[in-house]
């Protein structure tokens, strides 16, 4: 299955903000951001998520794409297109929303993130960092490592 997904990238005196997951949904750290649904545009679940999750303003027309993640979650089976935006400016202060799935925000150091930030987001911000506007993760060869463990083949092209 494809999910299209959208992620929010928002610094403020050189901090990035971070949702706290709770912790029957892994505790970690994540980005403000979830699915796009049907008749949506990306830029408009982006802000409409910003509100909902986080309790903050972000203008549609002021989100810039940054980053484009093609990611395999191998044990769920799912396959996702994620376009992280970047903010330039936002209206509020962040606070957790959604109480089941997230109990506190945090503004954290790009250069100090917690241990708890996933490491597909570390991924996407070494790559933003590096100006790389596309990437893939996890890894092509362990994406087919996983499916050759299970005797299935990958429907990609397998000759590179």
């Amino acid at each position: 299955m494809l999910i299209f997904a959208v992620r929010l990238i928002l610094e403020d005196n050189g901090k990035m903000l971070f949702l706290r997951q709770t912790k029957r949904n892994g505790g970690r750290y994540s980005l403000v951001g979830g699915n796009v649904e049907e008749h949506e545009f990306a830029r408009e679940a982006l802000a409409r998520e910003a509100t909902e999750e986080a309790g903050i303003h972000v203008e549609p027309n002021e989100l810039t794409l940054i980053h484009v993640l093609h990611r395999h979650k191998l044990k769920k089976d799912e396959t996702l297109l994620v376009l992280y935006f970047k903010a330039s400016r936002f209206y509020g202060e962040p606070e957790p929303l959604e109480p089941k799935k997230f109990k506190d925000v945090g503004w954290f150091p790009i250069n100090d993130l917690p241990d708890e930030v996933s490491k597909p987001t570390l991924h996407v911000l070494h790559c933003i960092r590096q100006g790389i506007i596309y990437s893939e993760f996890p890894a092509r060869t362990k994406v087919l490592a996983f499916w050759e463990q299970f005797g299935g083949k990958w429907a990609g092209f397998s000759d590179f």
